[in-house]
């Protein structure tokens, strides 16, 4: 019965550092995912003197994607006014070209000033209007969003390392007189830990399946999968080969490890 709470309890202590790694990667495909669904939908008008090529365009600046040009009668309308043919012809005709840029990527508002600085070395365009105090706000609620899970991840897996240092260590206390006799007998640390590496290592082995499991399920939840759908993006919940190999290795090295520190803090001890 002993054994098998000790198992439960390491278990479950990997369980949670792995859950936490896995929720920071969903995360992360999440941001990245909703940052290419804003950059197909987020661009950037620019006001020209005269007409300037297409090519011309792309040439300013590397992150453009593609250009396109609004039709004069859009701009007319935007300005809502009451004009007569005659002159709404002349006011075309008088109106400079207007033009809508899209990127490859969502900038940053790093990427944002090095774009106007580009375009501005254009004589023939007069303003730019970027959107910077919204793409701003936008791009920063991503960032500490990313930010917050990875650093609640992070303390959540020291807290847990420290946990099952602290169960490690007193399974070693548990076992000590048997290993002290067979160090008696000449038996090297390694083998009179090897117990110790047993359970570290079959405790990882059962948390990595018990998390592939769980997260197979999260993949495959109708709920989970229309709040990305209500978001608009494609996300990758769990990928079957990577993740797993990712969460198998984390849940060896970490296990592995922390039984490594116990082995030799015990050694400088004796």
């Amino acid at each position: 019965m002993k054994s098998v709470k000790n198992h439960f309890s390491l278990i479950i202590a990997l369980l949670s550092i792995l859950f936490c790694i896995q929720i920071f990667i969903i995360v992360d495909r999440s941001i990245e995912a909703y940052k290419e669904n804003l950059a197909n939908n987020y661009s950037i008008v620019v006001v020209s003197k005269k007409q300037i090529k297409e090519k011309e365009m792309l040439l300013l600046d590397e992150s453009i994607s593609s250009v396109q040009e609004l039709p004069p009668d859009n701009v007319i309308k935007r300005l809502n006014t009451n004009i007569d043919k005659k002159n709404m012809n002349l006011l075309k005709l008088t109106l400079p070209k207007f033009y809508k840029l899209y990127l490859y990527k969502f900038p940053t508002p790093d990427d944002i000033k090095k774009l106007k600085l580009n375009l501005s070395k254009n004589k023939s365009i007069t303003k730019i209007e970027d959107f910077a105090k919204t793409h701003d706000t936008t791009y920063k609620l991503l960032v500490l969003f990313k930010n917050v899970v990875f650093i609640f991840a992070m303390v959540v897996s020291i807290v847990t390392m420290l946990l099952i240092l602290k169960e490690l260590r007193i399974w070693q206390f548990k076992h000590n007189e048997r290993m002290s006799v067979m160090g008696l007998f000449g038996a090297p640390i390694w083998l009179r830990s090897a117990i110790l590496f047993r359970l570290a290592i079959v405790d990882a082995l059962i948390s990595s399946v018990l998390i592939f499991l769980i997260f197979i399920y999260i993949s495959t939840n109708k709920w989970v999968l229309l709040q990305f759908q209500n978001l608009n993006i494609k996300v990758e919940v769990f990928n079957l080969v990577n993740d797993s190999l990712l969460l198998l290795a984390i849940s060896l090295i970490v296990s592995v490890t922390l039984a490594a520190m116990v082995v030799l803090g015990h050694k400088e001890e004796v």
